[in-house]
Protein backbone atom coordinates (compact mmCIF):
# COMPACT_ATOMS: atom_id res chain seq x y z
CA UNK A 1 0.00 0.00 0.00
CA UNK A 2 0.99 3.57 -1.11
CA UNK A 3 2.27 6.06 1.78
CA UNK A 4 0.69 9.80 2.25
CA UNK A 5 4.36 11.11 1.30
CA UNK A 6 4.73 8.83 -2.17
CA UNK A 7 1.40 10.04 -2.96
CA UNK A 8 2.03 13.66 -2.29
CA UNK A 9 5.43 13.50 -3.84
CA UNK A 10 3.80 11.28 -6.99
CA UNK A 11 3.88 13.01 -10.78
CA UNK A 12 1.41 11.99 -13.22
CA UNK A 13 2.82 13.79 -15.86
CA UNK A 14 6.68 11.68 -15.28
CA UNK A 15 7.13 8.43 -16.38
CA UNK A 16 9.50 7.58 -13.96
CA UNK A 17 7.63 9.02 -10.95
CA UNK A 18 4.54 6.86 -12.11
CA UNK A 19 6.73 3.56 -12.39
CA UNK A 20 8.38 3.78 -9.17
CA UNK A 21 4.82 4.02 -7.50
CA UNK A 22 3.03 1.94 -9.31
CA UNK A 23 5.03 -0.27 -11.12
CA UNK A 24 3.60 -2.48 -14.16
CA UNK A 25 -0.18 -2.21 -13.23
CA UNK A 26 0.54 1.51 -13.11
CA UNK A 27 1.30 0.84 -17.01
CA UNK A 28 -2.20 -0.40 -17.48
CA UNK A 29 -3.44 2.02 -15.73
CA UNK A 30 -2.24 5.12 -17.48
CA UNK A 31 -2.49 2.84 -20.91
CA UNK A 32 -5.78 2.49 -20.26
CA UNK A 33 -6.82 6.21 -19.30
CA UNK A 34 -4.86 7.55 -22.44
CA UNK A 35 -6.36 5.70 -24.92
CA UNK A 36 -9.88 5.24 -23.54
CA UNK A 37 -10.92 8.17 -21.60
CA UNK A 38 -10.84 11.53 -22.58
CA UNK A 39 -9.35 12.49 -19.31
CA UNK A 40 -6.05 11.35 -19.96
CA UNK A 41 -4.99 13.08 -23.29
CA UNK A 42 -2.02 14.45 -21.01
CA UNK A 43 -0.74 11.11 -19.94
CA UNK A 44 3.00 10.24 -20.58
CA UNK A 45 2.33 6.98 -23.08
CA UNK A 46 5.56 7.12 -24.91
CA UNK A 47 7.39 7.91 -22.42
CA UNK A 48 6.16 5.87 -19.68
CA UNK A 49 6.56 2.63 -22.23
CA UNK A 50 9.99 3.74 -23.05
CA UNK A 51 11.14 3.85 -19.75
CA UNK A 52 9.03 1.11 -18.50
CA UNK A 53 11.70 -1.20 -21.11
CA UNK A 54 14.53 0.46 -19.59
CA UNK A 55 13.68 -0.22 -15.84
CA UNK A 56 13.17 -4.08 -16.83
CA UNK A 57 16.94 -4.20 -17.11
CA UNK A 58 19.54 -5.12 -14.36
CA UNK A 59 22.17 -2.97 -13.45
CA UNK A 60 21.83 0.05 -16.28
CA UNK A 61 19.89 2.14 -14.10
CA UNK A 62 19.21 3.27 -10.48
CA UNK A 63 15.27 3.30 -11.06
CA UNK A 64 12.87 0.73 -9.25
CA UNK A 65 13.54 -2.78 -11.52
CA UNK A 66 10.55 -4.13 -13.15
CA UNK A 67 9.70 -7.49 -14.90
CA UNK A 68 9.77 -7.65 -18.87
CA UNK A 69 6.69 -9.66 -19.12
CA UNK A 70 5.10 -8.17 -16.27
CA UNK A 71 5.40 -4.50 -18.51
CA UNK A 72 4.40 -5.89 -22.02
CA UNK A 73 1.35 -8.06 -20.75
CA UNK A 74 0.22 -4.29 -18.14
CA UNK A 75 1.09 -2.59 -21.69
CA UNK A 76 -0.92 -4.38 -24.02
CA UNK A 77 -4.19 -5.49 -22.03
CA UNK A 78 -4.07 -1.31 -21.08
CA UNK A 79 -3.85 -0.15 -24.24
CA UNK A 80 -6.22 -2.49 -26.47
CA UNK A 81 -8.84 -2.50 -23.55
CA UNK A 82 -8.84 1.38 -23.05
CA UNK A 83 -9.13 1.57 -27.23
CA UNK A 84 -12.53 -0.44 -27.23
CA UNK A 85 -13.91 1.14 -23.84
CA UNK A 86 -12.90 4.32 -25.71
CA UNK A 87 -14.65 3.06 -29.04
CA UNK A 88 -17.93 2.43 -27.09
CA UNK A 89 -18.06 5.42 -24.82
CA UNK A 90 -18.32 7.41 -29.10
CA UNK A 91 -21.15 5.09 -30.06
CA UNK A 92 -22.90 5.86 -27.40
CA UNK A 93 -22.39 9.46 -27.32
CA UNK A 94 -18.59 10.75 -27.75
CA UNK A 95 -19.19 13.86 -29.95
CA UNK A 96 -21.81 15.00 -27.42
CA UNK A 97 -18.62 14.69 -24.66
CA UNK A 98 -15.91 16.13 -26.67
CA UNK A 99 -18.38 18.99 -27.89
CA UNK A 100 -18.63 19.53 -24.04
CA UNK A 101 -14.99 19.72 -23.00
CA UNK A 102 -13.20 23.24 -22.66
CA UNK A 103 -9.98 21.29 -23.40
CA UNK A 104 -7.72 22.98 -26.12
CA UNK A 105 -5.17 20.58 -26.69
CA UNK A 106 -8.62 17.98 -26.49
CA UNK A 107 -10.24 19.80 -29.89
CA UNK A 108 -7.07 19.92 -31.80
CA UNK A 109 -6.75 16.40 -31.37
CA UNK A 110 -10.25 15.84 -32.45
CA UNK A 111 -9.66 18.09 -35.66
CA UNK A 112 -6.41 15.82 -36.30
CA UNK A 113 -8.07 12.57 -35.56
CA UNK A 114 -11.31 13.52 -38.18
CA UNK A 115 -8.43 14.74 -40.78
CA UNK A 116 -6.31 11.21 -39.96
CA UNK A 117 -9.42 9.00 -40.64
CA UNK A 118 -10.86 11.37 -43.76
CA UNK A 119 -7.25 11.07 -45.37
CA UNK A 120 -6.29 7.54 -44.79
CA UNK A 121 -9.43 5.38 -44.45
CA UNK A 122 -10.38 3.72 -41.34
CA UNK A 123 -8.14 0.82 -40.61
CA UNK A 124 -4.99 3.14 -41.22
CA UNK A 125 -6.01 5.92 -39.43
CA UNK A 126 -6.42 3.79 -36.35
CA UNK A 127 -2.82 2.84 -36.36
CA UNK A 128 -1.18 6.00 -37.01
CA UNK A 129 -3.40 6.93 -34.66
CA UNK A 130 -1.94 5.23 -31.84
CA UNK A 131 1.78 7.22 -32.60
CA UNK A 132 0.12 10.87 -31.98
CA UNK A 133 0.32 11.94 -28.90
CA UNK A 134 -3.67 13.31 -27.70
CA UNK A 135 -5.07 12.05 -31.17
CA UNK A 136 -4.62 8.91 -29.60
CA UNK A 137 -6.85 9.93 -27.16
CA UNK A 138 -9.87 11.31 -29.57
CA UNK A 139 -9.49 8.80 -32.30
CA UNK A 140 -10.96 5.68 -30.49
CA UNK A 141 -14.11 7.64 -29.51
CA UNK A 142 -14.79 9.39 -32.58
CA UNK A 143 -13.99 6.19 -34.66
CA UNK A 144 -17.06 4.75 -32.91
CA UNK A 145 -19.25 8.36 -32.92
CA UNK A 146 -18.63 8.28 -36.53
CA UNK A 147 -20.01 4.61 -36.79
CA UNK A 148 -16.65 2.64 -37.90
CA UNK A 149 -17.76 -0.70 -38.03
CA UNK A 150 -16.70 -2.70 -34.77
CA UNK A 151 -14.77 -5.26 -36.92
CA UNK A 152 -12.79 -2.82 -38.59
CA UNK A 153 -12.28 -0.88 -35.83
CA UNK A 154 -11.46 -4.05 -33.33
CA UNK A 155 -8.80 -5.47 -35.93
CA UNK A 156 -6.82 -2.19 -36.18
CA UNK A 157 -7.03 -1.27 -33.43
CA UNK A 158 -5.27 -4.49 -32.14
CA UNK A 159 -2.57 -4.23 -34.65
CA UNK A 160 -1.95 -0.66 -33.87
CA UNK A 161 -1.76 -1.39 -30.36
CA UNK A 162 0.81 -3.84 -30.35
CA UNK A 163 2.97 -2.46 -32.44
CA UNK A 164 2.80 0.72 -30.52
CA UNK A 165 3.46 -1.15 -26.91
CA UNK A 166 5.46 -3.85 -27.88
CA UNK A 167 7.86 -1.91 -29.83
CA UNK A 168 8.60 1.45 -27.42
CA UNK A 169 8.80 -1.39 -24.66
CA UNK A 170 11.55 -3.97 -26.29
CA UNK A 171 13.32 -0.70 -27.64
CA UNK A 172 13.68 0.55 -24.07
CA UNK A 173 14.52 -3.40 -23.12
CA UNK A 174 16.94 -2.86 -26.00
CA UNK A 175 18.87 0.27 -24.91
CA UNK A 176 19.21 -0.44 -21.39
CA UNK A 177 20.55 -3.68 -22.04
CA UNK A 178 23.36 -2.23 -24.21
CA UNK A 179 24.25 0.79 -22.46
CA UNK A 180 25.31 1.42 -18.80
CA UNK A 181 23.46 3.72 -16.83
CA UNK A 182 21.79 4.76 -19.37
CA UNK A 183 19.05 6.70 -17.18
CA UNK A 184 21.70 9.47 -16.80
CA UNK A 185 20.57 10.64 -20.20
CA UNK A 186 16.88 9.48 -20.11
CA UNK A 187 15.19 12.87 -20.80
CA UNK A 188 16.74 13.83 -24.29
CA UNK A 189 16.56 9.97 -25.11
CA UNK A 190 13.02 10.20 -24.41
CA UNK A 191 12.55 13.46 -26.44
CA UNK A 192 14.24 11.52 -29.07
CA UNK A 193 12.18 8.21 -29.06
CA UNK A 194 8.62 10.64 -29.05
CA UNK A 195 9.97 12.06 -32.14
CA UNK A 196 10.68 9.09 -33.38
CA UNK A 197 7.26 7.51 -32.88
CA UNK A 198 5.82 10.10 -35.20
CA UNK A 199 7.95 9.06 -37.85
CA UNK A 200 4.92 6.64 -39.60
CA UNK A 201 2.54 9.70 -39.35
CA UNK A 202 5.24 11.95 -41.20
CA UNK A 203 6.12 9.32 -43.93
CA UNK A 204 2.39 8.58 -44.45
CA UNK A 205 1.96 12.64 -45.01
CA UNK A 206 4.74 12.54 -47.22
CA UNK A 207 3.77 9.72 -49.33
CA UNK A 208 0.52 10.67 -49.53
CA UNK A 209 1.50 14.53 -50.64
CA UNK A 210 3.64 12.82 -53.25
CA UNK A 211 0.94 10.74 -54.72
CA UNK A 212 -1.70 14.14 -54.84
CA UNK A 213 1.41 15.70 -56.63
CA UNK A 214 1.56 13.02 -59.33
CA UNK A 215 -1.84 13.44 -59.87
Amino acid sequence: MLSSSTLLALNPLDAGSLLAAFGALGIAVVMFAETGLLVGFFLPGDSLLFTAGLLCTTGAHSGPHLHLGQVLAAAVVGALTGAQVGYLIGRRGGRALLARSRSKHLHEGTRRAEEILDRYGHGKAVVLARFVPVVRTVLNPLAGALGVSARTFTLWQVVGGLVWTVGLVLSGYALGSSVPNVDRYLLPIIAVVVAVSLLPLLLEVLRSRRQVRAR
